[in-house]
């Protein structure tokens, strides 16, 4: 089974989002996806937004991109805070991360 096909990734665009409270700043994640993830000046681990930005509200969420899914999803199952989230769009399910069923 591909990641897409056990994400749900075929019913629609994932989202990705890090809970700073549980992150321990390992960068594991920018290892993984440096495209979507950065190491700020506070330790912490922030998801990228459009250009680059790193997006620092509580809960900020930016797109999954596809050709991205597997290093995104292993940097979830590799992160030792485990504090990152991935969830369909559609419903807001969370399909990795700490609070997936």
């Amino acid at each position: 089974m591909t990641v897409q096909q056990e994400a749900g990734a075929e019913g629609g665009p994932l989202e990705v989002w890090i809970d700073q409270d549980l992150c321990t700043g390992d960068g594991i994640c920018v290892q993984y996806a440096p495209e979507v993830f950065e190491l700020d000046i506070d330790g912490l681990a922030y998801v990228k937004g459009s250009g680059d930005e790193l997006l620092q509200a509580p809960g900020a969420t930016t797109p999954v991109p596809l050709p991205l899914l597997t290093d995104v999803v292993d940097s979830a199952k590799e992160c030792p805070g485990e504090c990152i989230h991935i969830r369909r769009v559609s419903d807001r399910v969370e399909v990795f991360g700490p609070d997936a069923e």
